[in-house]
């Protein structure tokens, strides 16, 4: 059981530190991080001045990746492993409320905004989100495959699929959850790294079956295709190889398979990973953050810095302990 808290809290640092590294690059060219950061970020950097998204922030930040994660693993523990869709969408507001009132300009993405504004204007839940393709499910996905075990497939896909289907309830995007999700929980089932790829491409190639068809790259095959070109690259061509083929935009087809790929690249060293991810640019601080919970999940908290974990824990406010013993009450529970 020890070791299976580590692995759980592995998950919820690894998101928090991948997407504290990416925060100031988010948006950012790979040609304009090189020039103002190096080939590989080193460290927790502050936003930088003059960003749309992330001037002012101190060194250590975490962005909506980690907020809504920590937003739904919230309602995962309130509703015994489920998640009510109206109960995420009244949160999801509240919390871009929130921002707003911080003066923060990071708020809800394209595929959310669009969702929550048609559930506003009458749309039933299950049609709000048709037209979802977008990575925000895969990128707060984690505390669902924390609080469920990777035997209970069946379980682990529909509940991805509740907290996911108000959003993002397109096969492209699911799958792209689920595959996360898998993967996370794999890794805390005590899965190694390679085991728990293809564990999430199964995941995956469930998940793409559910929800309203949409056009897009079938995101389990993408993922099986990125971890194979990644393997056995030094890091510049890992990076530029990722950059320019696999992709690292907020489409789910490419940001998902992007942080597999760098994950496979990097299978023994999970901060590495999620620096390497945080440097390839586009959606730097997403690609980061789903890296992070992917390989925290399959190496324990222990695998990342100690001053890392205590940084972004400091800066954010973030008291993971409680949270990841609450998950895995779940998945011990019956619940999970």
């Amino acid at each position: 059981m020890h070791e299976m808290r580590s692995r759980a809290l592995g998950a919820l640092y690894g998101l928090a530190i991948g997407d504290a590294l990416g925060m100031p690059v988010q948006s950012l060219s790979r040609a304009e991080i090189v020039a103002h950061y190096g080939p590989l970020i080193g460290e927790f950097c502050p936003g930088p001045d003059g960003h749309p998204l992330a001037a002012g922030l101190p060194a250590g930040s975490v962005t909506d990746d980690t907020e809504q994660a920590m937003l739904l693993a919230r309602l995962v523990v309130a509703g015994g492993g489920e998640v009510d869709a109206v109960d995420l969408a009244h949160d999801l507001l509240a919390w871009e409320e929130s921002m707003r009132a911080r003066g923060s300009l990071d708020l809800l993405g394209p595929s959310t905004r669009q969702a929550l504004a048609a559930l506003a204007a009458g749309a039933d839940v299950t049609e709000a989100g048709r037209a979802g393709l977008t990575n925000g499910a895969a990128m707060r996905i984690t505390p669902v495959g924390i609080a469920t075990a990777s035997r209970h497939r069946g379980l682990l896909e529909d509940r991805v699929v509740a907290a996911s289907r108000l959003t993002h309830n397109t096969g492209v995007a699911l799958a792209g959850a689920a595959a996360i999700a898998m993967a996370v929980s794999a890794g805390i089932d005590g899965d190694p790294l390679p085991v728990a790829i293809s564990r999430a491409v199964a995941g995956a190639a469930g998940a793409a079956g559910r929800g309203h068809w949409a056009a897009g790259a079938d995101v389990a095959a993408r993922i099986s295709w990125a971890t194979g070109l990644a393997q056995g690259l030094g890091q510049d061509q890992l990076i530029e190889t990722v950059y320019r083929l696999v992709g690292t935009s907020l489409a789910t087809q490419e940001s998902v398979p992007a942080a597999f790929a760098v994950a496979a690249a990097c299978p023994g060293d999970p901060w590495l990973a999620c620096r390497i991810a945080a440097s390839l640019g586009g959606d730097s601080d997403t690609i980061a953050a789903m890296t992070g919970a992917i390989c925290g999940a399959c190496h324990g908290a222990g695998a990342f810095p100690d001053a890392a974990r205590r940084t972004v824990a400091r800066v954010n406010g973030l008291d993971l302990d409680p949270l990841a013993g609450d998950l895995l009450a779940l998945r011990t529970s019956g619940h999970g």
